[in-house]
């Protein structure tokens, strides 16, 4: 703030525009608003200030408007690390289930739905899968169970890994959690359910990660009876790569790996981060699978729900459907729905799922923190003619069978770095108060302590113009009464009060009746002064004022009296005085 200068500013009252322009810091405001008269030089200075004003005001509008479009932009950056995690991976036999496992009572329940058998098919299908026919007097069970079928007729890990070594070290089905999917029963390695250790690796390339050697036992594979959807034609195993907050999707992202070949699957860590709306559309939110929400839980398990993920949207959003659509759920569907009979998978479930395929009828959003790995895939034949016959002793398999059933796998890092993909705010809120600040600068010369004079100069105009009127207003309506004596008229009214020689002092020299003892009557005292005007403080004082002016002029006339005593005859005096202007 600039010092006042002046006695002329200095008593001016802080409302006053001059002074406020006088000691406001923004530019310009002092030319407009100061002392003088209008001038050429004024107006354009108020022309040249209301433009950069407005000027600002553009700016800042544009600026406003950018940061309320909420910009991102995405950065791409590759990092290196000591040590990764490794990945989840999950194994699923192509062939669903084990010929071997069918009974006569899974074909009278599921023969339909999973083959397209007619009853009276089965004994021609069961001669197929060489069993024996259903036996006379058959009686299938009264209620049958999708999921314990496939836990019962699905491949087992204990039949199908033949080798399994991580990091060098040896592993085993131990180190595998079974996962339903719509493949069947399948196995995920270094799963990290039920709080176990997610295994790490310091080193990438070939032999420092998980090398398996698998048996797809085709002799197990279901006979092509039917062509439709459902039939697999393929032989081998599908794997999946994913992190381990993703269920896995496997009949729609999983790799092939044939046997008769060692596949080798190289990977890099992706970490992508997404934002939230405005600026993003990510969600960090888990859903619940239920279509309703159960009554013993109405706001669901947050604590127990699995990190959001897309394919955990996914799968969510299928289950909810299948669940409006046919009151039940598949067996890899999370949830509390009851699991769909084999009847309702062939009429409702399959169809539903298929056609909410094809339309894409999940609108997910991307999380806003996930990882996921590029991969490459090569392959080799195996087993050559050198180690055909050492691979028949090792597996006691014939070097036929092997070359039809055995594959070998190994997944590994290639390399320990991992790329970062970011998406940040374009237009930061640290940013825009900068722009607006410079923009203020540059065009009205000012800064947020100028905003601050001017709140603090409204605050004095309120003060004084809004405040100080309900102020002064009930002093002179209290004391009102009080200043009755300071208007002109009552003034006038005092100057012609008329005294009667009766009430004016008398000097006892003059004045014969002045010696005696009693009081004269003329002699005007101050308990009769009291009782003749109102007792109101100021006119009291007006009252003790005229007396005293009264007293001077008697004193004067007695004085004249005495000096021309000898030149008048006795008797003669003043009788009446009238107090002039």
């Amino acid at each position: 703030m600039k010092p006042t200068s002046g006695p002329e500013e200095a008593r001016r009252p802080a409302s006053d525009i001059r002074v406020f322009a006088s000691n406001c810091s923004m530019h310009g405001v002092g030319h407009v608003f100061g002392p003088g008269s209008l001038s050429l030089r004024r107006g354009m200075w108020a022309a040249a200030v209301v433009l950069s004003v407005v000027t600002f005001l553009y700016q800042v509008a544009g600026r406003v408007r950018y940061y309320r479009e909420y910009h991102h932009q995405t950065a791409l950056d590759e990092r290196e690390s000591h040590q990764l995690i490794f990945p989840a991976v999950t194994l699923c036999n192509i062939n669903p289930l084990r010929r071997s496992r069918l009974t006569p009572n899974d074909l009278h329940w599921a023969g339909a739905a999973l083959l397209g058998l007619d009853p009276a098919e089965h004994a021609t299908f069961l001669h197929a899968l060489g069993r024996p026919p259903a036996p006379p007097g058959f009686m299938p069970s009264p209620t049958f169970d999708m999921a314990q079928l496939y836990d019962r007729a699905g491949h087992s890990l204990d039949d199908m890994l033949l080798d399994c070594r991580f990091r060098g070290e040896p592993c085993g089905p131990e180190n595998f959690t079974m996962v339903f999917t719509r493949m069947g029963k399948c196995y995920t390695f270094n799963s990290g359910t039920d709080g176990a250790e997610l295994l790490t690796t310091i080193r990438g390339g070939i032999g420092n990660g998980l090398d398996l050697m698998l048996d797809v036992q085709q002799e197990e594979y279901l006979p092509v009876w039917k062509d439709d959807d459902e039939t697999p034609f393929e032989v081998g195993i599908k794997v999946q790569i994913h992190s381990q907050e993703e269920p896995p999707i496997i009949d729609q992202l999983g790799l092939g790996v044939s046997p008769g070949f060692q596949t080798f699957i190289s990977c890099q860590q992706q970490q992508l981060s997404f934002l939230p709306p405005p600026w993003g559309d990510c969600s960090s939110v888990s859903l619940n699978p239920n279509y309703e929400p159960e009554p013993s839980d109405p706001l669901g398990s947050p604590s127990s729900s699995p990190p959001y993920s897309l394919m955990g949207c996914r799968l969510v959003c299928e289950t909810r459907y299948v669940a409006r659509k046919c009151g039940c759920r598949m067996m890899y569907m999370p949830g509390g729905a009851p699991v769909c009979s084999p009847q309702q998978y062939k009429d409702c479930a399959h169809p539903a799922i298929d056609a909410m395929l094809h339309k894409d009828g999940c609108a997910c959003p991307n999380p806003c923190a996930s990882t996921r790995y590029a991969k490459e895939l090569s392959m080799v034949r195996m087993p050559s003619r050198s180690a055909a016959r050492f691979l028949s002793r090792k597996l006691n398999r014939s070097e036929a069978y092997i070359a039809e059933n055995v594959l070998a796998l190994e997944v590994f890092f290639e390399a320990l770095n991992y790329e970062t993909v970011e998406q940040k705010k374009a237009y930061e809120m640290s940013e825009l108060l900068g722009d607006i600040g410079g923009q203020m600068g540059l065009f009205i010369g000012a800064s947020l302590l100028t905003i601050l004079e001017i709140l603090d100069y409204l605050c004095e105009v309120f003060q004084d113009k809004v405040l100080g009127y309900f102020w002064n207003r009930r002093p002179s309506q209290r004391h009102s009464s009080t200043n009755l004596t300071s208007h002109p008229s009552l003034c006038r009214h005092q100057d012609s009060l008329s005294v009667p020689p009766h009430l004016l002092p008398c000097h006892s020299a003059l004045d014969p009746l002045s010696a005696s003892s009693e009081p004269h009557p003329g002699i005007l005292d101050m308990s009769s002064l009291h009782v003749a005007f109102p007792s109101s403080p100021q006119i009291k004082s007006q009252c003790i004022s005229l007396r005293c002016s009264s007293y001077r002029l008697r004193s004067a006339q007695l004085r004249h009296q005495k000096s021309s005593a000898s030149h008048h005859p006795a008797g003669h005096g003043f009788r009446n005085v009238e107090l002039g202007p």
